[in-house]
C-alpha cells in the first residue's frame, strides 16, 4: 500500500457566531480546496474552538431550523449540548458524545447548551459536521441517533501512544457505533507525546485530520498547530498522525457521493427542483412543528 500524503494544510478563518451559542471556525465548505464535492460526503464542517460563555439563566444556541437532505453530527469535547427536534426526539450530549441527526425528508430542529451548564457558565468546545446523503436517500424518514461514552468503543494504542474512539466505520478490528448510509470514517483521537497512531483509507476516500489540541506531525512532515485542518490527497492508503506534547484530532474519511450538489440554506438535494421544492414544503408545515 502506498502513502496518503498532505495535500494542504489550512488554517481557521475569523470566527463568527451561528446562533448565539456556537462560536465556530467554518471549514467546509471554505475555498475551492474545501468545496462540498471535495470532501464529499461531508459537505459542512464547524469547529467551536474552546470558548468560555458566562453564566446565563435562558441557555444560549440556535432556534427552531429546518434541515432537508442530509445528516447533522455534533461532537462535543467541552460543555454540553441539547437537542430537540420535531420527530419527537431530544438528548443531550457531554463531552465524548455525539449528536447523529438525519433530517432526510425533512425535519426541524433546535440545538443549544445544556441548561446546567448555562446557568453555570465554562468552557465550550464542539464540532459540528454535516454528511450528505444519495439521492436515493434524500428523502427517508428522518431519525436520530445519540451516542453516549459507553455506546461508543476506544481503541488503546499500542505502545503507550493514545486512544481512539470509533464513532463511525471502524478502527483495527473495533466498529463505530454509527449507522451511516455510505461508508464514513469518523475517528476521535487522543495522542500522548510522541505516540503514533496508523490509519489507512481507500485512496479515493476524501479524508482530513483536524487538530483540536496540541500540536501533530502527520507522515512525520512539519509540525502542525491547533485549529488547523490537514487535507490529505487521494493518492495512496496509509499515513501517520504523531502527538507533539498531549494532542487531540478529529479523522474523517468517507467515499465520495459522486453526484450533483443543489445548497440552499438549510436544504441540501439533487436540483435546484428539489431545493424549491423543499422550501415550498417547509412553508406549508410538512416538516411538522415544534416549539422554539
Amino acid at each position: 500500500m502506498s502513502t496518503k500524503n498532505i495535500e494542504f494544510v489550512i488554517p481557521p478563518r475569523p470566527a463568527h457566531f451561528v446562533g448565539d451559542g456556537f462560536k465556530v471556525h467554518n471549514f467546509i465548505p471554505s475555498s475551492h480546496y474545501l468545496s462540498m464535492q471535495r470532501m464529499s460526503p461531508f459537505i459542512m464542517m464547524d469547529y467551536n474552538a474552546p470558548t468560555y460563555f458566562p453564566p446565563t439563566n435562558t441557555p444560549r444556541g440556535v432556534g427552531v431550523h429546518p434541515h432537508r437532505g442530509f445528516e447533522t453530527v455534533t461532537i462535543a469535547y467541552k460543555g454540553k449540548v441539547a437537542h430537540h427536534d420535531s420527530s419527537g426526539n431530544s438528548g443531550i450530549i457531554e463531552p465524548g458524545e455525539v449528536q447523529w441527526m438525519t433530517a432526510a425528508s425533512g425535519i426541524l430542529h433546535k440545538e443549544y447548551h445544556e441548561k446546567k451548564f448555562s446557568e453555570e457558565g465554562g468552557d465550550f468546545q464542539m464540532v459540528q459536521l454535516w454528511v450528505n446523503l444519495p439521492a436515493k436517500d434524500k428523502m427517508s424518514q428522518p431519525k436520530y441517533q445519540g451516542l453516549t461514552k459507553s455506546d461508543i468503543q476506544t481503541v488503546i494504542l499500542p505502545n503507550n501512544a493514545g486512544t481512539i474512539n470509533v464513532i463511525a466505520g471502524d478502527y483495527l478490528g473495533t466498529k463505530g457505533a454509527a449507522s451511516t448510509f455510505t461508508p464514513i470514517y469518523l475517528l476521535d483521537g487522543k495522542l500522548n507525546d510522541g505516540g503514533i497512531a496508523n490509519f489507512t483509507f481507500p485512496s479515493n476516500y476524501n479524508t482530513a485530520v483536524l487538530v483540536i489540541e496540541g500540536e501533530v506531525k502527520v507522515n512525520n512532515s512539519e509540525v502542525t498547530p491547533t485549529d488547523h485542518f490537514i487535507l490529505m490527497n487521494n493518492d495512496g492508503e496509509n499515513f501517520t498522525v504523531e502527538g507533539i506534547g498531549n494532542a487531540k484530532i478529529l479523522v474523517l474519511s468517507g467515499e465520495p457521493i459522486n453526484e450533483p450538489i443543489a445548497a440552499q440554506g438549510p436544504f441540501v438535494m439533487n436540483t435546484r427542483e428539489e431545493i424549491m421544492q423543499a422550501i415550498q414544503d417547509y412553508n406549508i408545515g410538512k416538516f411538522g412543528f415544534l416549539e422554539d
